[in-house]
């Protein structure tokens, strides 16, 4: 197999598990910040936010390798994240 060949098949995999990884860590890093702006205590929010925080971990990983394509993958991780930065911006 020559190099171009296996960089055209191992390529897609290694940029899915690297959204999988960075992905799915950024966006419960910011979920787990943005829960922060709903109207709880901050206790309350602090504990809803690293609880769901282990969900979103996983979904995202899962949903990483459900996609068709590793682009749409970081497509749909970077709307999800442009949709908490300013919720987790705001916060801080």
């Amino acid at each position: 197999m020559t190099a171009a060949r296996r960089a055209r098949v191992i390529g897609p995999l290694v940029s899915r598990i690297v959204a999988a990884l960075l992905g799915g860590y950024a966006l419960a890093a910011l979920f787990s910040v943005a829960v922060l702006a709903l109207p709880l205590s901050k206790p309350q929010a602090v504990l809803t936010g690293q609880l769901a925080s282990f969900a979103i971990c996983a979904g995202a990983a899962i949903w990483v390798f459900a996609v068709r394509s590793a682009l749409k993958a970081w497509i749909g991780l970077l709307i999800v994240a442009a949709a908490l930065a300013p919720l987790a911006w705001s916060v801080s």
